[in-house]
This record gives structure tokens, C-alpha cells and sequence, in this order.
């Protein structure tokens, strides 16, 4: 009887918020309006995709009659809300026109009672409830009386009459503490609640998460309708960013030499070059045994060259005379050309090194020169790669036809588009290299790993979703979050397939028709 008037039912839900508000909802619009102290702000979005709806003209009948919201600079509208003062149910039409489309929504906003009960100390000066007082007083009376007698008989039966007065001391200390639990209402609960705590995003008991409109704006979420339809079904292929060779060259020593700079010195990475820029020198080195045959080759030339120019003077006089012919002239004039083109090649074969010329213009991607290196014969001395020329080259366990539409997805998020180049027919680690050219390929660089999603000739039914919808629980469940109110948003586990770089496909858990958290779906899921 002491615990009258505290029971403990089924606990009502977790109140979302301490501001009275009204939704309203059309199939353009999506409209909620908040009582904030004497006025009524007003949220107005697109239904399909929460996007904020900024120009609008909204006109609202209110109990005190027509009102024309103002644009606030938070991106709401106002009006004065004096008529809301009092508790009740206000009905409301908001007239929106935006550009020229005009819509009516009707909302009802309902002001609560505000509770204002006080508890007590029942023990204290002012006592809560005369049922507590008069408990109390019953109590105090019947010890008082109790303890005269007891005093009278403790005189004959001291030992008999012990376990009795304890046992009503127990019964005395229990009376009052279960008098004290009487209209007792849990203060400090009620001061942990969530609905104590203003107005934020907080996970109701049905687990639908409560977001105001405000924290939406602030975090930009946004929505779109699922709809079902028939796609390729897509395969995901491993892939790496690899240069164009159309628009890439190497630039290698073809022998053993040392190596020097150009004037300008050695293209830094990222230096831009043109076809035909010099990039190096190599010096090939001469051993010592190598020294005599070149002296000997340069002496024997220089003879044979000094006889056949005293043959060909000698041949301009007769020719005069018509002694010899002219084509006897003119074969030893070819004779000495030749001698003297030997006699340069040897001299340049000992003082002119061997110009590294760049085979095609780009950017240097790679540089491994050094001044004085002795280069190997066939080392990579520069790589020339244009940047805006760029494939990924793919491995694939399935055969892949000409023509098939591809994308592919770096480990940043970003999507790619790609075309279909070719495929190749040795395997490769059990797989055929598959080649595609990147549309864009502006930030990225050689050997970035990325995933690819080619089209496959088979077809599945399913819900195309962006891939940020679909978000991961701590429990590993992949959920995406449903826009089942203007504030209210539930999770939904689904399963997918990849379907290309930017989307994915729901196959099941969902059905067409709603409203799917497309941005800040991540967010949503830290709503604690």
C-alpha cells in the first residue's frame, strides 16, 4: 500500500524532441514546422531528395489568421506564433509556391500540457499526500503505545518478550522506507532522458533514429526513390593504372658508357620534354688494348687518303688533255669521300659520346641517371609517359567480348570510366590481361591499383543504389537507411552486388518505391 500511486507499466516511448512541431508531406514537398518560443519556424524540402527548398513563398492559415512566412538565415521560414501560447491542437494549411508550381499542405500542431507536479521529502515539513501523513502518523503512535507496554511486562519475561521487539523494530524501519517510495517520480531519470536533452538526433526504443530538420541541413543528407530494374550483372576484376605505349617510351644506353649531363643537366621527374630533346650523354670507354688498333686504323686511312688525293690530282690533268675519261675522275673522287667519311668516323668514335634522345614527348616519370654512372647496357635511364593517355590493365578469369561497358573505382572513392581496348589470350597468373583506356585520368599515377567492373552478358533485377548508401554495422550487416518520416529514419539490412565504380545493387532487403539515404548515410549511422 505504501508504493500507491507508482506503478511500473510498459514504458511510453522516449519523447524525440521538447519542441512541439507538425509534419506535412505532398508529392513535391516535405514539410515540417517547429514552435520555437513565440514562433513558428518552418522547414520546407523536396520530397524525393531532401534537398532544401530556399525561395519559396509559403502562406500559412493560422488560427489568427493568414500569415506570410519570412526566409530566415538558417535556411527556414517564420512566423509569429503568438495563438500557440496555450496547450491545444492547432490546425494549419501551408500554401507553398515555388517558381510555378503551387502546392497545398495541411498539418496539425499539437502544444502539450506542461506538467508542473512537485515531489516531496514525505518526512519533511511539507508533507506530499495526506495518505503519507497519516501513515506516518498511525506509525508513531503504535510504537509509542507498543513501548509503554513493553516497559510494564519486560519486568516478569524479559527473555520472552526479545525476539518481539525486534522482529517490530524490522516492521517499523520497513514501514517507513516504503512510505518514503510513495509518490516518488525519479528526478534525476528524468533528468538523464533524452527528451531532457533538447533537441538532437538520438535513437528512439522502436530503433528508428529521430534527426531534426536542422541537424539534416547541417549534415546534407539527401534522398532518392529505389526503383527496380534490369542491369548487367557486373563482375569486379582486379587492375592497375598502366602508361598508353602509343604515348610512353624508355629511354635505355644500348652499350656499357659513362654517363654525363646535357647543358640544361638531367630532366627532374615531372619535367615536361618533347620528342628529340636530348636528355644524357654516354661516353663509351676505350681499355688500353683498344688504343693501338684505333691509332693504326686512323694511320692506315690517313695513307690510303693522302694517295688517293695525289690520284685524283693527277687524274684532273689528264682528264684536260683527254687522256683518261671523266668517270675515271669521278670514281676516285667517290674513292677519297669515302676514306675521309672512315677517317671521321674513327675520330668521333674516340671523342664524341652518345646522345640519349627522348622518343616521345611527356612527362618524366622515371629517372635513374646520374652523372659519371657507368649505365648498363639496356637500363632504364628515363620512363616518358603522357599524362593525359592512360589505361588499366585487368585481369579476368572469363572471356571478355569487344564493346563491353566498363568503370573502375580507386581506393579513394573515385570513379573512373573506361573503354574497352582488348583482351589478350596467354594467361597470366591462370587470367588474361584485359586492357581499357581511362576517359579521364587526370590525378592519377602508374602502377595505382584499382577495382574494375566490367558488364557481363547476363542481366539481374535489382535496385541500383549509390554505393555510399549501403553503410556497415559494427555486427558486419550491411544496412542502408530508409526516409520513412520527415524526421525518422530506419535501417534496412540488405544484400548487394557490385554493379560499377559508382553504384551497387540491392538484390534484396528492399523493396522499390522508398525513400533511400543516398548522402551521409555514415552519419546517420552514428546516431547513438
Amino acid at each position: 500500500m505504501a508504493h500507491e500511486g507508482h506503478d511500473h507499466e510498459t514504458a511510453a516511448p522516449v519523447a524525440s524532441s521538447n519542441f512541439p512541431r507538425a509534419e506535412a508531406v505532398s508529392s513535391a514537398f516535405e514539410l515540417v514546422a517547429i514552435k520555437q518560443g513565440a514562433e513558428l519556424e518552418t522547414w520546407l524540402d523536396r520530397f524525393e531528395t531532401n534537398e532544401p527548398v530556399r525561395d519559396a513563398i509559403i502562406d500559412v492559415e493560422t488560427p489568427a489568421g493568414p500569415a506570410t512566412a519570412v526566409k530566415a538565415p538558417n535556411g527556414s521560414y517564420r512566423i509569429p506564433a503568438a495563438w500557440a501560447s496555450a496547450p491545444g491542437r492547432y490546425d494549419l494549411i501551408f500554401t507553398v509556391t515555388d517558381g510555378g508550381n503551387v502546392d497545398v499542405l495541411t498539418a496539425t500542431l499539437v502544444v502539450p500540457v506542461t506538467s508542473s507536479r512537485k515531489t516531496e521529502p514525505l518526512l519533511g515539513p511539507n508533507q506530499g499526500s495526506l495518505l503519507g501523513g497519516v501513515s506516518t502518523m498511525a506509525v508513531a503512535v503504535a510504537s509509542l503505545l507498543f513501548g509503554a507496554f513493553s516497559a510494564l511486562t519486560l519486568r516478569k519475561h524479559p527473555i520472552l518478550w526479545t525476539p518481539f521487539i525486534a522482529l517490530f523494530l524490522v516492521i517499523v524501519v520497513g514501514a517507513v522506507r516504503l512510505l518514503a517510495h510513495e509518490g516518488h517520480d525519479h528526478p534525476d531519470e528524468a533528468k538523464g532522458s533524452p527528451a531532457a536533452k533538447g533537441d538532437r538526433s538520438q535513437i528512439l526504443p522502436d530503433g528508428s533514429i529521430f534527426m531534426p530538420k536542422p541537424t539534416q541541413r547541417v549534415l546534407a543528407v539527401r534522398t532518392t526513390a529505389s526503383r527496380e530494374e534490369e542491369h548487367k550483372r557486373t563482375v569486379e576484376l582486379p587492375g592497375r593504372i598502366i602508361p598508353d605505349p602509343n604515348k610512353s617510351g624508355l629511354v635505355q644506353a644500348a652499350a656499357a658508357g659513362r654517363l654525363s649531363a646535357p647543358p640544361a643537366g638531367f630532366p627532374s621527374l615531372g619535367a615536361r620534354v618533347e620528342a628529340g630533346d636530348v636528355l644524357a650523354y654516354v661516353t663509351t670507354p676505350f681499355l688500353a688494348l683498344d688504343q693501338p688498333t684505333l691509332r693504326q686504323q686512323a694511320g692506315d686511312l690517313a695513307q690510303q687518303i693522302s694517295i688517293v688525293e695525289r690520284r685524283v690530282a693527277r687524274y684532273e690533268t689528264l682528264v684536260k688533255s683527254a687522256a683518261i675519261a671523266q668517270v675515271t675522275l669521278d670514281d676516285a673522287r667517290l674513292e677519297l669521300q669515302g676514306l675521309k667519311a672512315r677517317r671521321a668516323t674513327v675520330d668521333t668514335v674516340k671523342r664524341d659520346p652518345e646522345a640519349l634522345v627522348a622518343p616521345v614527348g611527356g612527362v618524366i616519370a622515371a629517372a635513374n641517371a646520374v652523372a659519371g654512372q657507368i649505365a648498363d647496357p639496356n637500363a632504364i635511364l628515363f620512363q616518358i609517359v603522357d599524362p593525359a593517355h592512360l589505361w588499366v590493365e585487368a585481369l579476368s578469369f572469363n572471356a571478355m567480348a569487344a564493346g563491353l561497358k566498363a568503370s573502375a573505382r580507386t581506393s579513394e572513392g573515385r570513379s573512373l570510366s573506361l573503354d574497352f581496348i582488348g583482351a589478350g589470350f596467354a594467361d597470366r597468373n591462370q587470367a588474361a590481361p584485359v586492357n581499357f583506356s581511362i576517359g579521364d585520368p587526370a590525378g592519377l599515377r602508374l602502377g595505382q591499383f584499382v577495382s574494375v567492373f566490367a558488364e557481363t552478358s547476363e542481366a539481374t533485377a535489382g535496385l541500383a543504389l549509390p554505393r555510399a548508401s549501403v553503410v556497415r554495422r559494427s555486427n558486419g550487416e550491411n544496412v542502408v537507411y530508409e526516409h520513412v518520416g520527415a524526421e525518422r529514419f530506419e535501417a534496412r539490412i540488405v544484400r548487394t552486388q557490385p554493379l560499377d565504380g559508382d553504384n551497387v545493387l540491392v538484390v534484396d532487403g528492399l523493396s522499390a518505391g522508398r525513400r533511400v539515404v543516398t548522402q551521409a548515410a555514415e552519419l546517420l549511422n552514428q546516431v547513438r
